[in-house]
């Protein structure tokens, strides 16, 4: 293997392309800077020239914040602030080992970049980047392996992201207007939720009254700020602490357990309830604090209420003129508006976000043991050091398919001069309305896609070309056109695809050496399993 980076690749700098709303036939994929983490909004251009990017080539983020982002596996035209790194075929590189490994660079990435406001990725310490001497086939080992624990990784993620919706979703069911008893609960405002006696809702120390320069790394008095709430729950963040002396001085500024507490400078609108083993401490001014009357008012429930409460936030922003926020104020949450249940629900919905913080809490260990564990394999195995006896070589085979159905409708081509039949459904009609009939459909053709590949990769693109056109040939009259929504409902299926082994992940093919056996190459296909 090439020693260094800049003898095994070519460097391509992206340009600068045409958007189009109503991609033509003809039109390619143009991947920008988001494109590297995810597919989730595909983008199209219909310019003929630029730098175009397969599958076996490595992106990186040329240019701005996020200088240094590693993708692979993408086809289209690259943007102006991506490069693509072109692998020589002489380097015998493996695509997916190359982009891991040059994430794993990513700091000294940013370290060696220029521009003093603007990063761009400095070309010749990119080049100098040493390359580990590590075998082809070791290479996809530990690329597999690396690319698994990524997976459980994201799947994780993911999981969070999910209980986040689940909570939105049950509070959104049980205080939004269509909700039971809903026109019943009275309407107050915040200050009413509020213990009665002074100082029941305060901000923080100003000015002289509290200087950076009293802070202490430790001491006797917690001083807490913005970090301590900016995740909409209560974290220890940066420690910081003021002496008992200074304290006397502030007493009035103490924190109590069950408060609630609301960013008010910075990122503002977040909100974090005080947890019960809280020691003595103050609130600085990029803080409220409220100490709720609990009879009357839930702080889970305040709390959730105003960083997710629709009709909140949108007091918040009509009071800022709907400019962005720069900041609150005291006031202006004293005054802000909600419909207060009756604590019986109030208390429910507290005790259901309980128990999804405590799903969350052991997702979020078991992520955290999973980045660790990513990060001592990846730096094990680039270093050579991985004991690689025990992990398989990941089996490419290849698959055929069972026979095609036989069906009578027109014929589409597709790529590989591949004819695929997408037949007509009773619930097409309903289907173009009805989001959830559309999925229906969506499984029954792409069923029917699978039985007609053959040896032929599955392509989405291609999919959703012809379902657009079958759908235009049984409705011409309609103008209907598949969206975004489409595209994550087909990338769900073949996810469940890929889980259940409908689908499966293979090494392309690229030519066959004198014996007859396949070259592969660095690109990873889609192909149908045969059904038995």
């Amino acid at each position: 293997m090439t020693n260094f980076l800049g003898s095994a690749i070519s460097i391509s700098k992206g340009k600068k392309h045409e958007i189009t709303e109503s991609p033509s036939i003809s039109a390619k994929r143009l991947i920008g800077i988001d494109d590297l983490r995810n597919d989730n909004l595909l983008r199209y251009t219909d310019d003929k020239k630029g730098v175009e990017a397969s599958p076996e080539d490595v992106l990186i983020a040329w240019d701005g914040a996020n200088a240094g982002t590693i993708g692979y596996g993408k086809s289209g035209f690259i943007g102006s602030t991506i490069a693509r790194l072109r692998i020589k075929p002489e380097s015998k590189l493996f695509t997916p080992f190359l982009g891991l490994y040059l994430k794993s660079q990513f700091e000294y990435l940013r370290k060696t970049a220029t521009g003093a406001t603007i990063p761009h990725i400095n070309r010749k310490a990119l080049e100098k980047i040493s390359l580990p001497k590590i075998e082809r086939n070791d290479q996809i080992r530990i690329a597999h392996l690396l690319g698994k624990v990524e997976g459980l990784i994201a799947q994780r993620k993911q999981h969070l992201q999910q209980l986040d919706g689940l909570l939105k979703s049950v509070f959104l069911d049980m205080f939004s207007p269509s909700s039971d008893g809903y026109d019943s609960w009275p309407l107050v405002e915040i200050k009413d939720l509020a213990e009665k006696h002074k100082g029941a809702m305060r901000t923080g120390p100003f000015g002289s009254n509290l200087l950076h320069s009293e802070f202490t790394k430790d001491g006797d008095v917690a001083v807490l700020g913005i970090d301590n709430a900016v995740q909409n729950k209560f974290a220890w963040s940066e420690r910081r602490y003021i002496t008992q002396e200074k304290y006397e001085e502030l007493q009035s500024y103490r924190i109590f357990a069950g408060d609630v507490i609301v960013t008010i400078m910075g990122t503002i609108g977040r909100s974090a309830v005080i947890p019960d083993d809280i020691p003595l401490a103050i609130n600085t001014k990029h803080l409220a604090a409220i100490t709720l009357n609990k009879k009357i008012a839930n702080p889970t429930f305040v709390s959730y209420s105003i960083h997710s409460s629709p009709y909140i936030l949108n007091q918040f922003k009509s009071k800022n003129r709907g400019a962005i926020m720069s900041g609150l104020n005291l006031g202006l949450i004293k005054g802000t508006k909600l419909k207060r249940p009756p604590i019986e629900i109030q208390n429910k919905f507290a005790e259901i976000h309980k128990k999804v913080d405590d799903v969350k809490n052991s997702y979020q260990k078991n992520l955290s043991n999973l980045e660790l564990l990513y990060g001592a394999l990846s730096q094990k195995a680039f270093k050579g050091e991985l004991d690689l006896s025990k992990v398989p070589l990941p089996v490419f085979e290849q698959v055929v398919c069972e026979e095609p159905t036989t069906a009578s409708e027109p014929e589409v081509q597709a790529a590989d001069n591949l004819t695929i039949h997408l037949p007509e459904n009773d619930i097409l009609p309903i289907a173009l309305t009805d989001q959830s009939k559309r999925k229906e459909l969506f499984a029954f053709w792409l069923e029917r896609y699978c039985q007609q590949l053959a040896n032929t990769p599955f392509s989405v693109s291609d999919f959703l070309a012809v379902a657009q056109m079958r759908i235009a040939e049984f409705y011409p009259d309609n103008e209907f056109e598949l969206d975004v929504e489409d595209y994550e409902q087909i990338k769900y299926w073949i996810f469940e695809a890929l889980n259940n082994g409908r689908l499966l992940q293979m090494q392309n093919v690229t030519g066959h050496d004198q014996r007859g056996k396949p070259i592969l190459g660095n690109q990873i296909e889609l192909k149908a399993r045969i059904k038995n």
